[in-house]
């Protein structure tokens, strides 16, 4: 009888460090994705950003924005290149002293928020309002970007 040695699989002759950095590297993948957009929700639930509403009728875009509790000087509205940005600063003007704080949820400070616009808008023509903590910015379409009737005509 004749004794033959055990061949080792292709698998086996790669190298360890090149298996480990290409696990690493996957991993990382698999936990970039899910987390970016977990923080950026975890962002808008925790009040970091004003939550908003973006919608549109023949004329216009609208954008409505939650902020309670500011004062209309505490507000900026920007556009440049297609995209509107709201920011601002919630400023802590309640003193507590000698209270101990059982729940602090509410967000102070600086905050913004960015949006490109789904459609080209007469940024000059923009209004904005503000009543009962609610941010409404009208934006008119440009002519381009309304819809258009078109006539069929038959022969």
């Amino acid at each position: 009888m004749k004794l033959i040695r055990r061949q080792n699989s292709d698998l086996w002759n790669w190298p360890p460090l090149e298996q480990l950095s290409t696990l690493g590297a996957e991993i990382n993948r698999l936990f970039d994705a899910p987390f970016g957009e977990f923080t950026r929700h975890m962002e808008l639930l925790n009040g970091r950003m004003p939550v908003l509403d973006v919608y549109e009728d023949k004329d216009n875009l609208i954008v409505k924005a939650e902020l309670p509790g500011m004062k209309r000087e505490e507000i900026d509205i920007s556009f440049h290149d297609g995209t509107l940005t709201i920011s601002g600063e919630r400023k802590y003007d309640e003193k507590n002293e000698g209270a101990e704080t059982y729940r602090a949820e509410r967000f102070f400070g600086k905050f913004h928020r960015t949006l490109t616009l789904p459609k080209p808008v007469q940024s000059d023509k923009a209004k904005a309002t503000y009543q009962n903590g609610i941010l409404t910015v009208t934006l008119p379409k440009t002519e381009e970007a309304k819809p258009k009737q078109i006539q069929v005509n038959v022969n």
